[in-house]
């Protein structure tokens, strides 16, 4: 069996095991994309860039929520403690599923900056969570077009739900009744594309990323 093989098998192997997350929505147009860099850690092509692309990203959820779970914010409550060691479980269980499915194809471990949030402030830790999650589901739902194998699409799409979840959340905590507000006047999640997501996201992430090889369309 050829090593593509056996990285189908490892994901069939976890999707089983585990409960996973998001729906692959409307992708948005990438001509507004910043241009890519050729240098840093290379993603690489095809699905499995893609997946280096999610595993990035699960990366940076999972290392903020155990930033934020390990030194809780000033007033916390026992609703919300619950609800953001809930989250950062699963952002936990996400990025290891990804380093296992990736075998030996997966990226390094990616160096963080947290520093713009201030993890004492209930607002700066929620604001942040927002984003984060947030950008995940645009991600998850521009990141699906991309995908060739109707497996790991399948897989994107069982993630992308889980990540919505966690956004509707959020957004509860800090203002009731604004879990939808992300949607557009057809009910649809936002959806970027891999380079937008990558440049918002790189106030956070120290390590440079190589997505010059991702697909585009």
């Amino acid at each position: 069996m050829t090593a593509f093989g056996l990285q189908r098998r490892n994901m069939l192997k976890f999707f089983g095991a585990s409960a996973a997350i998001i729906t692959i929505g409307s992708a948005c147009s990438d001509d507004d994309s910043p241009p890519a860099s050729n240098t840093g850690v290379n993603l690489g092509s095809g699905d499995i860039g893609i997946l280096n692309y999610a595993y990035a990203l699960e990366q940076l959820e999972a290392a903020f929520y155990l930033r934020a779970a390990a030194s809780p914010y000033s007033g916390i409550t026992a609703t919300e403690t619950a609800y953001l060691n809930d989250i950062r479980d699963h952002e936990v269980a996400h990025r290891e599923f990804f380093k296992a499915a990736l075998a030996s194809n997966a990226i390094g471990n990616l160096e963080v900056d947290f520093s713009t949030i201030n993890f004492g402030s209930r607002d700066s830790v929620l604001g942040a969570a927002r984003t984060f999650e947030d950008l995940g589901v645009s991600a998850y739902n521009g990141a699906g077009q991309l995908l060739v194998d109707p497996i790991y699409l399948l897989l994107a799409g069982k993630i992308v739900s889980v990540e919505a979840r966690h956004a509707a959340t959020i957004r509860e905590l800090l203002a009731p009744n604004s879990f939808a507000d992300t949607t557009d006047v057809n009910g649809l999640d936002v959806a970027l594309m891999p380079l937008q997501v990558l440049a918002a996201a790189d106030t956070y992430i120290v390590t440079q990323i190589n997505a010059s090889n991702l697909p585009t369309s």
